[in-house]
């Protein structure tokens, strides 16, 4: 199988099963506890059926739409996401190509393999950095001041992360950074030769947000110790305001579930949430992004930039989302199973698919533009 016979999210993703080691795929691919939540993110979509509009002359479409004031070709972005070397050597280099061909919005996590400054001189589409919030205040400080620096346009501060959700695939096969792999976890190393000749013939594995604070090389410091040594659990909305207001610009809050949140978002100067659970990699048994998007949107639509992500693997789930009035939608897994799959060639073709569905899609329900889709274009089943 070639990437260029994938034609949507299942395809890529067998793709990408055959072609990474059992504990890296499994990293991608799982999530927490019995995994409720993650399957709930799209099985959410199926509840909520599409009401065309006929006969309203629709040949061209713009689906453009701007949101945190960026404007993006396209209302689906590249959520920033960790580790992305692991998957393919090209990592976010791929997916900043990517984004910049398609003109819309992507990122650089805290994690992130390349460094906010390469990922700028790369692509001149709107870039957001994934943060986390670490105990040390000065470090935080640095971090944003280096982002400014480098030219990114939206701070997006996760904040349903103050732990790690319990990862029960990753425990079974030891994966962790560096690795610490078990003896089942080597095994599925060793069948897939491929990986690791292409892992090891290219550039050595670095996280440059925080090679300077984080001793990643000599074993000292894992990635779950990175969660609980270093990131701050009693972080509260006064320390957010605070960010908020020495930032000085596009502030998004990812991880926001309750009108109650998206209020106080609003109050503190964010300008835009993102509607998350994580992907169902943090609480699992939680509602899906899109199950709570209409009421926030009712509460705070009109103040503050709403998005969404988890489980969007189709156009027909964005244009549900677009309907119940996000301004734009987040895909991590959607990206990152054609990553590992072939590359930047691989995330190109996944955004071309997506883009050519949204199309096809709004075509059909009648609408030209991303503001024609409405509440009035969706019926719930109950």
């Amino acid at each position: 199988m070639r990437v260029s016979d994938c034609y949507n999210f299942h395809d890529f993703r067998r793709l990408a099963k055959k072609r990474l080691p059992g504990p890296i795929f499994n990293y991608i691919d799982g999530a927490a506890d019995d995994e409720v939540t993650y399957r709930r993110n799209t099985a959410a979509f199926e509840a909520c059926d599409l009401l065309p509009s006929v006969l309203n002359g629709v040949s061209d479409v713009d689906m453009s739409v701007t949101v945190m004031g960026q404007k993006l070709a396209m209302p689906v972005y590249c959520s920033p996401t960790a580790l992305q070397r692991l998957f393919h050597h090209e990592g976010e280099r791929a997916v900043a190509h990517a984004a910049n061909r398609f003109g819309t919005m992507f990122g650089v996590s805290s994690l992130g393999t390349i460094s906010l400054e390469e990922a700028r001189r790369i692509s001149s589409a709107p870039q957001v950095y994934q943060f986390y919030f670490h105990k040390d205040r000065g470090l935080n400080r640095d971090m944003m001041a280096r982002a400014k620096q480098a030219g990114v346009e939206v701070m997006m501060l996760t904040v349903d992360s103050i732990t790690g959700g319990n990862r029960e695939r990753d425990q079974r096969t030891g994966f962790a950074i560096p690795f610490r792999l078990n003896l089942a976890g080597m095994a599925q190393f060793a069948v897939k030769p491929g990986w690791a000749l292409n892992y090891f013939t290219h550039e050595k594995f670095r996280l440059p947000q925080l090679e300077s604070h984080v001793d990643m090389g000599s074993g000292t410091m894992s990635i779950s110790r990175y969660f609980t040594e270093m990131l701050d659990p009693a972080m509260n909305w006064d320390d957010v305001a605070e960010m908020v207001k020495e930032w000085g610009g596009h502030f998004c809050l990812k991880g926001i579930m309750t009108v109650e949140d998206a209020r106080r978002a609003v109050d503190i100067g964010c300008t835009g949430i993102v509607l998350s659970n994580h992907g169902g990699r943090q609480l699992d048994g939680s509602r899906s992004g899109f199950d709570q998007l209409a009421e926030i949107v009712d509460a705070v639509g009109d103040r503050i930039d709403v998005m969404m992500d988890g489980g969007i693997q189709r156009g027909t789930h964005v244009l549900k989302a677009l309907s119940l009035g996000a301004k734009a939608v987040g895909v991590g897994r959607y990206y990152l199973f054609p990553l590992a799959a072939a590359g930047r060639a691989g995330v190109e073709r996944s955004l071309s698919l997506m883009k050519t569905e949204i199309e096809r899609g709004m075509k059909l329900m009648g609408c030209a533009t991303v503001d024609r889709l409405s509440t009035s274009n969706l019926r719930f089943r109950t």
